[in-house]
């Protein structure tokens, strides 16, 4: 029964979202079924605990009890247009239809009511017509600073009728009617305002957000909102030429050639960096970014996003994409708007008639815009970058080469020798190849030369993409000039053939005997893609002695046993699953997993990967690899499956079953039974 009520419960949320008209109706309805349980016309609100700040929920906010961040209160109020009658549950009774005038007592915008009546507008919103007022809240007017309130009301009051005329529009607009993007002329000098109704349900005029929405009188309707707004008049380059606090950013601009961008129609939203943001960054990468045209570009590209974002539309992160091509992810923490997870935000909604303005302290630079150095630097990779430095190869992560780096992960680095070296330069050397490469264009086989003089081989596998035996763990960074993967090891470029490998290892010296007289050596020195799982001497060791001396007299039995460790297919250790399988060049299919960071087998522990050769790969044993035991596996029906089973495990068991049915065939109660039919 529960579960028909759930199952009945999420087809009605579904239902009602669907049928509604707009976002903000589609979380009305879904607050109105919250609500439901507490009477009719009842919603369910959320208010951010130590805040005034309610919201109808949907759907992610209801469960997770969060905005911004911050855990939620839930509360149960009358849906808007209804209220409560004593004595009986929920909110059953429709608000009186009255004029607007009195409408803002009903809804609480008191001091609203009050304003209008101090700047003689009482009469207007009495009396004939069909107005939308977006009237401020109390908190609303409270927030002013004093002086502009005082300016407000204290200039024969002409100040505080064009202020409230500018809250107007001469017709009556629900909330059906304010579509993102829009924009009316107000009652004031036909000055636009401009209204944006986002997926999320949020609905802002001139940035405030309406907090009460159709609220309906006789000669209009009332939308009560959470800031007092004031007249559009300038696009936003004019806020950037105008403020001293960004003049770099204004240089800057003007330098990238997007002034006529910031001054065409548009809808942006627009992070902009202050004067102390640009003073933050070293001054050798600020005067280079400055004096790159396209570096520059990029960086304040990606401090514009494509649409425009009020704060209040923000409750929870999402990534948006920006003019640059790139996605920041504009977010919030209480009170605070945040970029990337960073509350950088120092003034926010300066809204301009093509967008909106949001002040930063921190500057934002697109790793378009950076070199390979700062790629590297305070990311996962700055162990290799120190080593890249140390081993002289500065010029190249700075300069203008069109050059692609493979940094390893600090983790790769654990337990290893850090001591500057002849041969660990070769080797950091080789971490630099001489193009610059996208993943994306990788293919299987093809070879990468390296600084260092190498060639390396790509090799593609179905959840893996790596060059030789380190595969590439997260997304390209894209620089100015050069590329970096970011690889889960230390390259390790082939010493030549698998026999070359095994020989130049005293720990595979019983094995390359056995090679040798298993007549395999030409199979492991010519071109080929084997993976060699190789046991070590002690693997050998571990036999009894005349098992090993038997397996050693027998050529054929030996080159059986060996060509089972040899995989057909080329497999590094990045590449294994946790049910990966190899075709062995004799027997069946070797069965490889991970477990706690190590690979597996046959269930046998792989002690060390990737030895690379240049027709192969070894991984290192201690044990010689058996086959694992035959799995029970059935094509019939589960049940047959399970009879079958038992019949295998417990052949006599069936003997005794038939034994018990004999017994029962001959037993009293059968033969009554053939008696009575």
């Amino acid at each position: 029964m529960k579960r028909l009520t759930l199952f009945a419960l999420a087809i009605t949320l579904i239902a009602t979202v669907f049928a509604a008209k707009t976002p903000y109706q589609a979380v009305l309805q879904h607050s109105r079924i919250r609500g439901r349980p507490h009477g009719p016309n009842v919603c369910a609100m959320q208010k951010i605990q130590g805040t005034d700040k309610k919201y109808f929920t949907n759907c992610k906010q209801w469960y997770h009890r969060k905005i911004c961040g911050k855990p939620t209160v839930v509360s149960y109020e009358c849906c808007p247009g209804y209220e409560k009658v004593i004595g009986e549950k929920g909110c059953p009774a429709a608000l009186p239809l009255v004029n607007i005038y009195k409408t803002l007592g009903v809804v609480g915008a008191t001091t609203t009511k009050m304003y209008s009546e101090r700047a003689k507008l009482q009469e207007e919103i009495e009396g004939p017509g069909s107005f939308t007022f977006f009237a401020p809240s109390n908190e609303a007017w409270a927030a002013l600073p004093t002086e502009i309130l005082d300016a407000l009301v204290s200039n024969v009051n002409i100040e505080l009728l064009n202020a409230l005329h500018y809250h107007m529009i001469n017709k009556r607009l629900t909330s059906d009617d304010l579509k993102h993007g829009v924009a009316f002329p107000s009652m004031y000098q036909d000055f636009d305002v401009h209204i944006h109704h986002y997926p999320n349900g949020i609905v802002t005029v001139n940035c405030a957000r309406l907090v009460k929405t159709d609220q309906h009188a006789t000669n209009g309707i009332v939308h009560v909102v959470d800031r007092v707004i004031t007249a559009i008049t300038n696009n936003v380059n004019s806020f950037i030429d105008t403020d001293d606090d960004l003049d770099t950013l204004r240089t800057a601009v003007a330098a990238a050639g997007l002034t006529n961008l910031l001054e065409s129609e548009g809808s942006y939203t627009i992070f902009a960096p202050t004067n102390e943001a640009f003073e933050k960054i070293p001054p050798e990468t600020l005067t280079r970014i400055l004096g790159d045209p396209v570096a520059l570009k990029d960086l304040l590209n990606y401090h514009i996003l494509k649409n425009l974002h009020c704060s209040e539309s923000i409750v929870a992160g999402t990534p948006m994409e920006t003019l640059q091509g790139t996605v920041l992810e504009v977010g919030c923490d209480g009170d605070e708007m945040t970029l990337n997870g960073k509350a950088i935000v120092t003034q926010r909604d300066k809204l301009g008639t093509n967008g909106v303005i949001h002040y930063v302290n921190e500057l934002l630079i697109p790793d378009s815009a950076k070199t390979l150095l700062e790629l590297a630097e305070g990311s996962v990779v700055t162990t290799a970058s120190k080593l890249f430095k140390d081993a002289g190869l500065t010029d190249h992560l700075i300069g203008t080469e069109a050059v692609t780096l493979l940094a390893p992960l600090n983790d790769a680095f654990k337990d290893k020798s850090l001591t500057m070296t002849p041969d660990l330069k070769k080797l950091l050397r080789n971490h630099i190849l001489k193009e610059k490469f996208s993943s994306k264009s990788l293919y299987h086989g093809q070879e990468l030369e390296t600084l260092g003089g190498s060639k390396l081989r790509v090799f593609v596998f179905r959840n893996s993409l790596c060059i030789e035996n380190a595969c590439i763990a997260a997304h390209d960074k894209n620089g100015r000039f050069a590329n970096m993967f970011i690889v889960d090891k230390i390259l390790a470029p082939p010493m030549g053939t698998v026999m070359d490998v095994l020989k130049a290892d005293d720990r595979f010296s019983t094995l390359v005997g056995a090679i040798q007289r298993a007549g395999l050596t030409e199979l492991l020195n010519k071109k080929g893609t084997y993976t060699f799982f190789a046991p070590t001497n002690a693997a050998f060791s571990a036999m009894p002695p005349t098992d090993l001396n038997k397996l050693m007299r027998d050529p054929k039995e030996l080159a059986n046993l060996l060509r089972y460790h040899i995989g057909e297919e080329f497999l590094v250790s990045g590449a294994v699953t946790s049910h990966t399988r190899v075709k062995p060049l004799t027997g069946d299919k070797l069965e490889l997993g991970t477990r706690n960071s190590t690979i597996y087998v046959n269930r046998a522990p792989v002690v060390e990967t990737d030895l690379m050769a240049t027709n192969g790969v070894v991984h290192v044993v201690d044990v010689i690899i058996k086959p694992l035991p035959p799995k029970i596996v059935s094509d019939q029906a589960e049940g047959s499956t399970i009879r079958r089973t038992s019949a295998v495990r417990a052949g006599t068991q069936v003997m005794n079953n038939d034994d018990l049915f004999q017994k029962v065939l001959r037993s009293h109660s059968s033969r009554t039974m053939s008696r009575v039919q």
